[in-house]
């Protein structure tokens, strides 16, 4: 059983950044597809970024393309979302997730990491 562990998030004002991390428990993270997705207050969880085992293909939800980067290191068993331009509809609960078989079902997550813009 894969533990994941989120961390970097917080308040932050409209047009700001931060950037979170998600690490993981296990080396066989590094064969993984992980995937960072969030829940506002009152809403569906939704999908935001996911990044291919080798980092060689990232996809982006439309409402973050551009302004959000996900990048990994597999040497540190650890996936980081940047968040460039935040925008208070950015305020949600996100969290990390692992797709073992890359078939797009997540079958690991992590408790997640508040982040709250401020207009």
């Amino acid at each position: 059983q894969v533990q994941l562990v989120e961390s970097g998030g917080g308040l932050v004002q409209a047009g700001g950044s931060l950037r979170l991390s998600c690490t993981a428990s296990e080396r066989t993270f590094g064969w993984y597809a992980m995937g960072w997705l969030r829940q506002a207050p009152g809403k569906e969880r939704e999908f935001v970024a996911r990044i291919s085992w080798n980092g060689g293909n990232t996809y982006y939800a439309e409402s973050v393309k551009g302004r959000f980067t996900i990048s990994r290191d597999n040497a540190k068993n650890t996936v980081y979302l940047q968040m460039n331009s935040l925008k208070p509809e950015d305020t949600a609960v996100y969290y990390c997730a692992a797709d073992r078989a890359a078939d797009g079902s997540w079958d690991y997550w992590g408790q997640g990491t508040q982040v709250t813009v401020s207009s």
